[in-house]
């Protein structure tokens, strides 16, 4: 694979770290992205869910305070409010090309170095 591998993460996250320590290990270039700097818009997020191949709440950080309003929320709420508070998504996402991983285990990231 050729494309581009970009990481969007968060410093202080653990799984962020050991995620960004496989890509570097691996010799591979690849960008990063903290999307608390640099914030994804609804339209970014809601490519990078597609590219995931997951239900927009397996994106969700169901375990933040702020989630516990999103019950009833539909998927387009949900992704509106994860582009206003960056906690509330899962972290970190990997992106190569069309494909895109959750890297929670950080492991999930070999999967795009193949």
């Amino acid at each position: 694979m050729s494309e581009k591998i970009v990481i969007y993460q968060k410093p202080a996250c653990s799984k962020c770290r050991a995620t960004i320590s496989l890509l570097q290990e691996s010799g591979q270039q690849f960008d990063s992205v903290n999307y608390y700097e640099a914030p994804l818009t609804v339209e970014e997020l809601r490519k990078l869910i597609q590219k995931l191949n997951l239900p927009v709440r397996d994106v969700l950080r169901k375990d933040e305070p702020a989630a516990c309003n999103l019950i009833e929320a539909s998927d387009e709420e949900i992704i509106r409010a994860m582009v206003e508070n960056p906690d509330l998504m899962q972290r970190p996402i990997v992106v190569r090309g069309d494909q895109a991983k959750l890297c929670r285990p950080p492991e999930n990231v070999m999967e795009l170095l193949k």
